[in-house]
């Protein structure tokens, strides 16, 4: 029988017969027939796939590569500079499924998942290769999993080492932090730093010029790029670096909504999955390469650059531990377990 005929027969069974002979017909679905454009939303100066911010830059690449190895079936819409939501909104809306990915310091979400302030801890990573040991350790898995349990999945494992610039004298140790008005960058820092006796202000990075440029703020704590990028050698005196040695270690990952993560192909997820792995070497490499070239920028605008050493590293650590690591353990067991394992990576 001619499908034409079957078509034109009002009986239901022969118009699921020509159904089924048209789906023989057809051509096979290819990996990539589900063509989707997929926004990505950060913080951080835009700029271009070569210069830049690098975390900016890193989004680019992603995207790039992403949409060379699924043939175009996805393709990428990149919102720099909060320009799609603010800020502190995009972890909530990746939860809901209505931002598919983003580049986001973790701890700015540790208001909504108590857990996620262990990733700004101070003093509880105190060089790359311990903070990139923790994708493969039992914290790391742990903390995956926890936050693909609750709707957000991590595509890029990064972290920055950070510094203070200061609108004063360099801010080394924890009495040289007494009386002022500092930024910390996540809960658990501003702990410590209360501990030594600064005031604390609470608020994203792109916002940390403005504050100091106003007087606001004495100094600030964030990362070396974001030290660059957000120009504040412009409204500071001296820089505290964290090259060489630091207690502000902070992760910063790609993240994409597991909801829109779910409703790609296995094949459009893999590849999501892997050029996500393969950027991390080009964050740590950047984040490294930041963390002297911070030095270099704020010297030749003339202000006072130190370094720490590890003796003042140890203060630190010794004031974050009877401080802010204690305080997180005592939120629930989730992050008294969590932080146990944090501890377990050298």
């Amino acid at each position: 029988m001619k499908i034409r005929s079957l078509l034109h027969n009002r009986s239901l069974p022969a118009l699921f017969g020509a159904a089924a002979i048209l789906a023989l017909a057809a051509p096979a679905t290819s990996a990539w027939a589900q063509a989707k454009t997929l926004k990505i939303s950060h913080q951080f100066p835009g700029g271009t796939i070569d210069q830049g911010d690098f975390r900016d830059r890193l989004v680019r690449l992603f995207a790039q590569e992403v949409e060379k190895r699924t043939n175009g079936s996805l393709k990428f819409e990149i919102y720099p500079g909060s320009s799609l939501m603010k800020t502190n909104s995009q972890y909530s809306a990746m939860r809901k499924g209505a931002l598919d990915m983003c580049l986001l310091p973790l701890a700015y979400a540790g208001g909504e998942i108590p857990e996620l302030n262990m990733t700004l801890m101070p003093g509880l990573v105190t060089s790359y290769e311990q903070g990139a040991a923790w994708k493969s350790a039992p914290v790391g898995k742990e903390l995956a999993k926890l936050m693909e349990d609750k709707g957000v999945m991590i595509v890029t494992w990064i972290w920055q080492a950070g510094g203070m610039a200061s609108r004063g004298a360099p801010v080394t140790d924890p009495a040289s932090a007494k009386d002022l008005k500092i930024r910390g960058g996540s809960r658990e820092v501003d702990l410590a730093l209360k501990a030594a006796g600064a005031a604390v202000i609470s608020l994203p990075s792109n916002e940390i010029y403005a504050a100091m440029q106003t007087g606001a703020m004495d100094a600030a704590l964030t990362s070396s790029t974001s030290l660059v990028s957000f120009r504040l050698e412009e409204v500071s005196k001296s820089l505290t670096t964290g090259r060489g040695k630091a207690y502000w270690f902070m992760f910063e990952p790609l993240l994409m909504s597991k909801q829109i993560f779910d409703g790609l192909t296995k094949d459009q997820q893999a590849a999501i999955r892997s050029v996500g792995d393969d950027m991390e070497k080009f964050a740590t490499e950047q984040a490294k390469a930041d963390d002297q070239a911070v030095a270099d920028v704020y010297a030749k605008k003339g202000a006072k650059v130190v370094d720490l050493d590890d003796a003042t590293v140890e203060k630190w650590r010794a004031l974050s531990r009877d401080s802010s690591w204690k305080d997180f353990a005592a939120r629930n067991e989730s992050c008294a377990h969590l932080i146990k394992l944090a501890q377990d990576v050298k």
